[in-house]
């Protein structure tokens, strides 16, 4: 087959896998021509988030070793009929379990319903961090909060690059 690519990167499985185990979620949607995304229906976790005051939206991920693992800035389709701004964790949950499977727990910002069986997508757009282990959860619930801060103020980053872009 032909090699194919855009600009000056060489489009192949590989060359997404390798973008994806760095965190370059940039270089990853160049490839794929669109963000990275996960989807699936959402389950019962849980409740650890919301007892913290960060309620989220639980995937399973079905392959035992992902391409990519961390804290994310995300997007999440399929809860009303416009994106969502999100700041996702994709992993094995060290700071809560000690042998935990691969699972995506996603905080959507300013929204509440019941998302329980709804098949949502879910975009990973920037990553900001490696999962971590933390001995109590009160530094849990400090890095979860400082993760929604990093991620809000990406996306008002971006609001301001497009208005800028715009003019």
């Amino acid at each position: 087959m032909p090699v194919v690519t855009e600009t000056s990167l060489r489009i192949s499985s590989s060359a997404v896998r390798d973008a994806l185990k760095r965190g370059d979620m940039e270089t990853a949607e160049r490839l794929l021509g669109r963000p990275y995304a996960i989807s699936g229906h959402v389950m019962h976790g849980a409740k650890l988030g919301r007892q913290l005051g960060f309620p989220t939206l639980n995937l399973r991920f079905d392959r035992a070793r992902p391409a990519l693992g961390g804290i994310f800035v995300a997007r999440v389709f399929g809860l009303q009929d416009t994106p969502l701004q999100a700041v996702a964790s994709l992993g094995t949950r060290p700071a809560v379990e000690a042998q935990g499977r691969v699972l995506l727990e996603t905080h959507v910002f300013d929204w509440r319903g019941d998302a329980y069986g709804k098949l949502v997508r879910v975009e990973l757009l920037h990553k900001l961090r490696d999962e971590a282990h933390y001995p109590d959860l009160d530094q849990l619930t400090a890095a979860i909060q400082k993760d929604g801060d990093q991620a809000r103020a990406w996306f008002a980053q971006l609001a301001r690059q497009t208005t800028r872009d715009r003019i």
